[in-house]
């Protein structure tokens, strides 16, 4: 039986850590990159006798992240203690929330090549991270390192609603958008900052009842994900038609192989032995709590995006892709407000940018340069300092080394060639060497004089005014 009979249900539990400067429960810093174990203390290594507190903030993004998902928000709420051993949960219990989270029955909606639709958000609750083990393969040992035991995190669980690896990856990208524009996690994929575990099962079409699931765990990578539900839908199929059975289990999803390998059979929720957590008070929010975290909420992704469509006129597409990151929507607003060329600075973040963004796999909140510098870019441009082709040449040096523009150019030469006796003895040369070009242009036919245009400014490695260049050939084949 063909894949096509087969209908895929996908559902993602979303991890995302909290931008808080303080770990969950103690004054502990979060910050990434920080040598072993030098971000702990007693109460998140888990010494016999230590209490947690609650770390109000936490509580806070957790209800933003609530509101701007479309979640209702839980006035009544608490912890509870997941009972289960990993060598990097120093408790051997994770404190998390069961069955009170704080944010229920939740969704956004997502664009995919067959039109709109609505995923479902089952809950949004708080919890601990883990540490890390580091494992050494020479030594053939794992060495702990505890600084992120305690990170605190919100677990956005979807309902089972995505039917394709692109409905995954839509939510996905959609939700990790929201949280970017509301600044309760600054979701850096390559540093786990936003992981998901992944969750597939396939059925017959027409079977109401869904098959059993098997789920991948910490994956983040958009591109891992779409490969991996692929890949573990086909298995599954596979299994099914040759008369086998799928096993609840969790896998790990192997990058280099493309292949899904068994990890250990997936736990139910009576395996974790959920209990309140005797050491932490019940949370009870205030009706005026959570209206006052609505009414402070930051511009969402779709209101500014409505918003670039009415003032800056830009197309439906283009104020998507703009839109699709806080970090690209800021530096267009900031650019355009300095230079004063909204369309221009527009361009370059949906042309170049884009592209070198996707080419190098590099998330918009690494672009190593400023709106400052964008900004003068696009002035420089504007002034005829320099042609747009030597601006492509800057740009690719602000991703590289990025400093101010104007330096660049001075130190590479790259000044634009707008003398007049210049560059009509540029033309003469390109027009004496492309008699034919003369020809063809007299009979109509005008890329005679883009080609002509083109010589020119390879002739001058790009630095020749390009509207000079125009205006001079017309000129010149006029008068012969």
């Amino acid at each position: 039986m063909a894949k096509t009979d087969y209908e895929i249900v996908i559902g993602l539990e979303v991890h995302a850590e909290l931008s808080t400067n303080t770990k969950i429960f103690c004054n502990c810093p979060t910050s990434f990159g920080a040598k072993p174990n030098t971000q702990v203390c007693p109460i998140c290594m888990a010494m016999p006798g230590t209490l947690p507190v609650l770390n109000e903030k936490v509580v806070e993004y957790a209800v933003k992240a609530g509101l701007a998902t479309n979640c209702k928000i839980e006035t009544n709420s608490k912890n509870d203690r997941k009972n289960y051993f990993y060598p990097d949960l120093p408790k051997s219990y994770q404190i998390s929330q069961y069955d009170k989270p704080l944010c229920i029955d939740g969704n956004i909606e997502i664009e995919t090549t067959n039109g709109s639709k609505k995923i479902g958000i089952t809950r949004i609750h708080i919890e601990e991270d883990a540490g890390k083990l580091n494992h050494d393969d020479l030594s053939g040992g794992s060495l702990i390192d505890l600084n992120r035991a305690g990170v605190p995190l919100i677990e956005i669980v979807s309902e089972p609603d995505m039917r394709s690896a692109e409905d995954a990856e839509q939510y996905l990208r959609k939700l990790k958008s929201i949280l970017e524009y509301i600044e309760v996690s600054d979701c850096k994929m390559e540093e786990g900052s936003l992981r998901a575990d992944v969750n597939v099962s396939v059925h017959k079409k027409g079977d109401k009842k869904f098959g059993q699931r098997t789920e991948m765990k910490n994956m983040n990578s958009f591109r891992s994900i779409s490969r991996a539900i692929e890949y573990e839908a086909q298995r599954q199929i596979d299994v099914i038609e040759s008369g086998g059975k799928i096993v609840q289990e969790t896998l790990r999803w192997d990058e280099v192989s493309g292949k899904t390998f068994s990890m250990r059979e997936k736990e139910d929720a009576q395996d974790y032995r959920y209990f309140p957590d005797p050491d932490l008070v019940a949370i009870r929010l205030s009706d005026e709590y959570i209206q006052n975290i609505k009414n402070n909420l930051p511009e969402l992704p779709e209101s500014r995006k409505k918003r670039y469509l009415e003032e800056y006129k830009l197309s439906e597409k283009d104020a998507k892709i703009i839109i699709s990151s806080k970090y690209l929507s800021d530096l267009f607003e900031k650019a355009s407000k300095i230079c004063g060329n909204t369309k221009a600075v527009g361009n370059w973040i949906i042309s170049d940018i884009s592209r070198i963004l996707n080419e190098t796999e590099m998330e918009p909140i690494a672009i190593p340069f400023d709106a400052n510098q964008l900004a003068k870019l696009v002035m420089l441009i504007d002034k005829g300092t320099i042609s747009s082709s030597i601006g492509k040449k800057v740009l690719e040096e602000l991703f590289e080394n990025p400093r101010d523009p104007e330096e660049i150019i001075k130190e590479k030469g790259w000044i634009q060639i707008s003398d007049e006796s210049i560059i009509k003895d540029i033309v003469l040369k390109i027009l004496e060497a492309n008699p034919q070009s003369i020809i063809d242009y007299k009979a109509g036919k005008d890329r005679a004089l883009g080609f002509l245009v083109g010589q020119a400014m390879k002739e001058t490695k790009g630095k020749a005014n390009p509207q000079m260049l125009n205006k001079m050939f017309i000129q010149e084949i006029n008068n012969q």
